[in-house]
């Protein structure tokens, strides 16, 4: 096992120099270990693709391959995007031995690494400050696993304690918070005489140019505050050690990921939705050796109806006079009249001004539908979902909704909606199709705290308090808003509303995408 051949796969960088590095780290890993074969790809933005890595490995002849992560911590990318294309590679090649490597996370060698880039930065001021007077302020890149941030946190308390820091700071340069500028400016407040800024990264690239402009800023605005710039991982024997080693634990069946708080195992609190989540690749840009992209492949084709529903539609189009209302939102209006079976039912239907347009934009661009049961969810199509990259979320029976409930004394669908506008903030289109109490606490949230959703569909059906929750949102001017003023409504109401309009976002796709746009 030996002489097993190694792919290190990176994400792959818009950023030259990023890839650029990143090569070099490959040549330097075969500079200390000829007995391997070892070959690269990228996940997107850069080729070779990972796909045409292991096909090099198969064409030398290697019978065992390891996937190593060029990548720091174990997130969305380890978990789903690189196991599923080595996946993918064994099942078309059953005769080969396929192993997935540990990325290379906290590492002794990274943390000795670190602790290098520190030295050197220090090493370039004139002043001589304590550490004790010295705040490390730990950037990471920031992503939608909590334990993956975490396990930034972490590295940053045993360089801190480590190294005998007076306190540092942890900030991302993105999806996580408290972002890079925050933290900087939270850290400058602390009362240390000096900040080590400290990219948390294997390689250059954009995010890391960002990062120094970011503490560069924060000099300029704090001259009386020292503010040095470490430098990121690079390329170091450490780091290349480190990749063979994760390799190695590979091979032997000691390959660790961080799974005892992983979201997709466990109930983490936040995001019990995602255990069990199918594991699939998302957002390649490049794949297969094709500069085609998935989201060209996915939305540029246009919305065909079964032959059934086609039908149907024919029906529902000569079944009325459609004139007066207009053509903008007959796609809404008349998939409304196919899921009531009543040709009235839209002759109450409100759309304030450019609610359509928005929401359709705000499809394409927030690509997140929450609902306030889970009715509306799933009565949402899958198919237009997926073509158009949109997100679902519905908190009505976590368990921080069961609790915010009975503590606050409210309805489920009520603390679903206020665990929406903490989640999530505007940009989502909130479809709600049963209870009266959720538009009741949207319309309470928009009008005394801010919120802006993109889009309000409210179309609850019953009797106690709908009528009423409806005028309600009707008369809520803050935001573009859908509903109705009758009894009438209902989960397939507020799902065939946000269908229709994905329906329309989709064709509209598909046109731009015929256009050559």
């Amino acid at each position: 096992m030996q002489n097993y051949g190694i792919v290190i796969a990176g994400h792959g960088s818009r950023d030259a120099d990023g890839i650029r590095e990143f090569e070099q780290l490959v040549e330097l890993v075969k500079q200390r270990a000829p007995q391997h074969f070892v070959s690269h790809g990228y996940l997107e933005f850069a080729t070779p693709t990972i796909d045409e890595a292991i096909n090099r490995q198969l064409q030398a002849g290697a019978k065992q391959i390891v996937m190593a992560p060029g990548i720091l911590l174990a997130a969305t990318h380890a978990k789903n995007d690189l196991p599923s294309e080595l996946l993918t590679a064994a099942r078309e090649h059953a005769d080969t031995d396929f192993y997935f490597g540990a990325p290379l996370g906290l590492h002794p060698l990274l943390l000795q690494l670190v602790q290098l880039r520190i030295v050197e930065a220090e090493a370039t001021s004139s002043q001589t400050v304590r550490r004790a007077d010295t705040c490390l302020v730990l950037v990471g890149r920031g992503t939608t696993d909590p334990d993956a941030n975490g396990e930034v946190s972490k590295f940053a308390r045993m360089i801190e304690e480590g190294m005998g820091f007076g306190g540092s700071y942890v900030c991302y340069s993105g999806t996580a918070k408290p972002l890079i500028a925050d933290g900087l400016r939270a850290a400058a407040k602390l009362g240390y005489a000096r900040l080590i800024v400290v990219p948390f990264f294997l390689f250059d690239g954009i995010l890391v140019k960002r990062i120094y402009d970011a503490a560069d800023a924060l000099q300029q605005r704090e001259p009386e505050l020292e503010v040095l710039k470490a430098g990121y991982l690079g390329v170091h024997p450490n780091v290349a050690d480190a990749l063979l080693a994760r390799a190695q634990e590979a091979v032997e069946g000691r390959a660790e990921m961080n799974c005892s708080l992983c979201k997709y195992r466990v109930q983490i609190v936040g995001f019990e939705q995602q255990v069990g989540e199918p594991q699939k690749p998302h957002h390649l840009q490049v794949r297969g050796g094709s500069e085609k992209t998935v989201e060209a492949e996915a939305e540029f084709a246009p919305y065909v109806p079964h032959p059934i529903e086609a039908e149907s539609f024919r029906i529902i189009a000569a079944g009325r006079d459609w004139s007066a209302f207009p053509k903008e939102h007959l796609t809404v209006l008349q998939r409304l009249v196919h899921t009531s079976g009543d040709f009235n039912a839209v002759d109450d239907i409100y759309f304030s001004p450019g609610a359509v347009e928005t929401g359709i934009r705000a499809l394409m661009r927030c690509k997140r539908v929450v609902t306030d049961v889970t009715m509306v969810q799933t009565g949402l199509k899958r198919q237009l979902l997926e073509q158009l990259g949109v997100e679902t979320w519905c908190g009505v029976h976590d368990r921080e909704t069961v609790l915010m409930a009975q503590t606050q004394n409210i309805t489920r669908s009520a603390a679903g909606i206020r665990r929406a506008f903490e989640k999530f903030g505007n940009d989502i289109v909130l479809a709600i199709g049963d209870a009266p109490t959720a538009i009741i606490e949207a319309v309470r949230l928009i009008r005394e705290h801010g919120w802006r959703p993109q889009l309000v569909v409210g179309l609850p059906v019953g009797f106690v308090g709908t009528c009423e929750s409806k005028a309600e949102l009707k008369r809520c001017l803050q935001v573009p808003r859908i509903t109705n003023s009758g009894t009438r409504g209902g989960s397939p109401w507020a799902a065939t509303v946000v269908n229709g309009l994905m329906i329309d976002a989709v064709n509209r796709l598909a046109e731009y995408g015929s256009d050559g746009v």
